[in-house]
């Protein structure tokens, strides 16, 4: 089974990827956020306590 993924509407080269996240009490939460996978893009849509948030900068984690 292939997978497909939606094209990035902001550059029209890369593909929007699903990341998936733990919650405070260790649940998984799946798609919590997308991100271009275009580097030099950086569109990246999340959901923090039920808020949808668009284009904040991508950091590498120190974790």
């Amino acid at each position: 089974m292939e997978l497909l993924f939606p094209d990035c509407l902001k550059c029209k080269t890369g593909k929007l990827l699903p990341l998936s996240d733990y919650g405070r009490e260790g649940a998984t939460i799946k798609y919590k956020a997308w991100a271009c996978s275009n580097p030099d893009c950086g569109f990246n849509l999340r959901i923090d306590n039920g808020e949808i948030s668009f284009g904040k900068t991508i950091l590498q984690s120190n974790k």
